[in-house]
């Protein structure tokens, strides 16, 4: 396993819970089994706090980990378009991920194609809680 897909699940400092939460969502991958719940604080279209907890593999930990750090004070509308770039990042075609995104090119890659619906679980429960 890639060291660094350890190192960045290892940061734990969103997995919390947001008891006055804006939006919240629950999502399973149907694959695997990993669960994921997450909590936001939405105030003028920006979210302002995120709080998450998961079962699940590391992939989705170091998804949620980094996910959960940059999208504070990132206005909705961005943070959707850039889960709209996401989806398409396993697929052959290249895509373009803004450099204030650029973290998530460590585990957005080919290399980790097989654990697709584990790294993009995160981003598709966010989504359903800005869309609920």
């Amino acid at each position: 396993m890639d060291l660094k897909i350890l190192e960045i699940a290892s940061n734990t400092e969103n997995n919390k819970v947001l008891n006055n939460h804006t939006h919240k969502s629950k999502n399973k991958n149907p694959l695997c089994g990993d669960e994921m719940e997450i909590s936001l604080i939405v105030k003028n279209d920006k979210v302002v706090d995120i709080g998450y907890q998961c079962k699940s593999c590391v992939f989705c930990q170091a998804s949620v980990s980094l996910l959960s750090r940059n999208i504070k004070n990132k206005r909705v509308k961005e943070i959707k378009e850039f889960i709209s770039i996401c989806e398409k990042a396993f697929e052959d075609t290249k895509i373009i991920i803004e450099k204030k995104w650029s973290d998530f090119k460590e585990i957005f890659n080919q290399k980790n194609k097989s654990r697709k619906e584990c790294l993009l679980l995160p981003l598709r429960t966010v989504l359903k809680a800005l869309n609920d």
